[in-house]
């Protein structure tokens, strides 16, 4: 029973469901805030191919490798975060999880409808009247033909007074190591649209 308008903050590839709904449903949300999502213009703007999941990945949790392959390496598999961070219970029930769902059936699928969905999405954009904030990695490499993340990212806003791109250091997952530093940056962002 919580009414919107909502704010959404949509990490990775969900950023193409977020610019799907802020434009199909503009009325009912209040603003984007990104965690380096995936936009649909990346795959294009990078030149890059659309990533894709093999069908029998989803054969994997069911039948125990994925316990076997966390046992034998765990750390690919548990939040890049500072030691103390997140509990031995957090850490436990994330190994758990990774387990169940890492690679189950709807995992692989979502993974191969990224190309259609990129498809369905490659012609919209966050409206321009939408307040929008996106975190990103503050990679300095850019490509040969001199792209980054964040020369990416400011392509895809503009110059709206009502976007606004925030480069931290760190890697793809930000909000498991900076956190306490995103909070505030969503706190001041949120207080200037108001709360209502």
């Amino acid at each position: 029973n919580i009414e919107g308008p909502y704010i959404l903050m949509p990490h990775s590839i969900s950023g193409i469901y977020s610019m799907y709904y802020s434009s199909k449903y503009p009325e009912e949300i209040k603003a984007i805030i990104g965690i380096d999502p995936t936009l649909p213009n990346a795959i294009e703007y990078f030149d890059e191919s659309v990533p894709t999941m093999p069908k029998y990945m989803s054969y994997i949790a069911p039948t125990g490798i994925a316990r076997l392959a966390l046992y034998l390496s765990s750390e690919d598999y548990l939040p890049l975060a500072d030691e103390g961070i997140y509990s031995e219970k957090n850490l436990k029930m994330t190994k758990i999880l990774s387990a169940q769902r890492g690679y189950n059936k709807n995992i692989v699928n979502e993974a191969n409808e990224i190309n259609n969905n990129i498809g369905k999405t490659r012609n919209l954009s966050f409206p321009p009247d939408m307040p929008v904030m996106i975190f990103t990695t503050n990679e300095k490499e850019e490509n040969e033909e001199g792209k980054s993340n964040i020369t990416f990212y400011q392509s895809e806003i503009g110059n709206s007074p009502l976007h606004k791109l925030v480069p931290l250091e760190g890697h793809h997952y930000l909000h498991w190591t900076q956190y306490k530093q995103m909070s505030e940056y969503v706190n001041e962002f949120t207080e200037a649209f108001g709360n209502d």
